[in-house]
């Protein structure tokens, strides 16, 4: 069989494989899934969307773990009894003087989460708003995790260019949906590691 531009099999054949690059990568651990999202924007950095074994970074599961791996790009997490086990890609901080590492926890869990630039995003960026309520234009997303260090959140982007890059002010961003569901999986006192 020749491809050749009339052929109508190849027109076929080309919009199979668009479709196919188009629709949901979905991968799966015994039968739980851990990744959803679009091929075309995780394919960059797919390699690094592997399960891990908590006991690695925690010592227990007591109110569930959140990993945070800033070189892979990833954000894995287990329930209390290891019940579910979910890995994200995220965005990491676009620098590493913006890059925070170590132990903390969620302190807080908002819906709809206002934004304030701090201090020093304010100093880098003078034109920016210096309030930005729920919605779409919000940087925040949709759902905001608050962590037990000062500024730093775990939340959801609009801008899904953004999951898979080093392109935050020093958060860790997730899809909407991704951010929705971690969210409604952890609570406060989930313990959180960033390396």
């Amino acid at each position: 069989m020749t491809f050749g531009k009339s052929n109508p099999n190849r027109r076929r054949f080309l919009a199979g494989a668009a479709s196919v690059m188009a629709s949901p990568a979905v991968a799966q651990i015994e039968g739980t899934t851990i990744f959803e999202g679009p091929v075309e924007r995780t394919r960059r950095n797919l390699s690094s969307f592997r399960s891990v074994d908590w006991r690695a970074h925690f010592s227990d599961l007591k109110l569930g773990a959140i990993l945070i791996d800033t070189t892979s790009r990833t954000a894995h997490f287990w329930s209390e009894g290891e019940i579910t086990y979910k890995l994200y890609p995220t965005s990491v901080p676009i620098s590493e003087d913006l890059t925070r590492r170590g132990r903390t926890e969620v302190t807080r869990k908002v819906v709809g989460p206002s934004w304030r630039p701090t201090p020093a995003m304010k100093e880098r960026n003078p034109d920016w708003p210096d309030f930005v309520g729920p919605g779409p234009d919000n940087p925040l997303g949709t759902h905001a995790l608050y962590l037990s260090w000062t500024y730093y959140r775990i939340h959801g982007t609009h801008d899904t260019r953004k999951i898979g890059r080093r392109s935050s002010n020093g958060c860790i961003g997730l899809y909407n949906e991704h951010i929705a569901e971690l969210f409604y999986l952890s609570e406060v006192g989930t313990q959180v590691l960033l390396i």
